[in-house]
Formats: C-alpha cells, sequence, structure tokens
C-alpha cells in the first residue's frame, strides 16, 4: 500500500527536475552502452515471478546512439531537464522532442531497475 500511494505521488512530480542515477553494471561496445539488467531480489510471490519473467526476457540491453548518451549523462549529478539540452545540443533535430523521449527512456529504466530516483528512493 505504501509503495502505490509513494507512486501516485511521484506521477504528480515534474520528472525534469528529479535526478536519475545509473544503479545497473553497464558496459561500452564502441560508441554504444549495453546495460545488464539486474536480478529481481526479494522472496515475495511477486518477486517469485518476477524471478520467472526476468529468465524469459533480455539479460543485455544494447542501447542506440541517443540512449547511450543518455545513459551516460544520467549520474545522478544532472536532472532530466539538463540532460535533454545537453541531448539537443549534441544530436539537434534528431532528438526532438527531447523532454518527452528522454522522459519515456528514464521511466521505462526506473522500471527495469537500472536507475533510482535517489530523492525518492533512498527515503
Amino acid at each position: 500500500m505504501f509503495k502505490r500511494r509513494k507512486l501516485r505521488e511521484l506521477e504528480a512530480v515534474n520528472l525534469l527536475k528529479i535526478r536519475p542515477a545509473r544503479v545497473a553494471c553497464w558496459e561500452e561496445q564502441g560508441d554504444r552502452v549495453v546495460v545488464v539488467r539486474p536480478h529481481p531480489t526479494g522472496r515475495m510471490p511477486g518477486v517469485l515471478l518476477d524471478r520467472f519473467l526476468h529468465l524469459l526476457a533480455a539479460r543485455r540491453l544494447r542501447l542506440d546512439e541517443i540512449g547511450s548518451a543518455s545513459w551516460r549523462l544520467l549520474d545522478g549529478e544532472r536532472n532530466v531537464a539538463e540532460v535533454a539540452h545537453i541531448l539537443r545540443e549534441q544530436f539537434g533535430e534528431r532528438v526532438e522532442p527531447a523532454e518527452e523521449r528522454l522522459g519515456h527512456l528514464v521511466r521505462v529504466f526506473r522500471r527495469e531497475g537500472l536507475v533510482t530516483y535517489p530523492e525518492w528512493d533512498e527515503v
């Protein structure tokens, strides 16, 4: 119940002000980033299902050029708006609408357990 309330509160927050931080292992392959999905932890019934589904899903996520640049910039020091600005300078029109694309990418990263929002997750 507490988790649902926290998720609802987080939905009302401006994502552009959040400072996502990488928590997953990753490696460079040329100019691209490959992220290794972490294994789900815990013993509750929902986690058992997550572990089973993890076995069926891709364990390594190969990011494209824009995703790789985004991943490198999500260091917990910059907020999403700053990262979008840097991406816009680096890629120009190819990244537009930068805030929407980056916001979606950050939400997916968080849902997969690849990044955390330190202001929210450490409370």
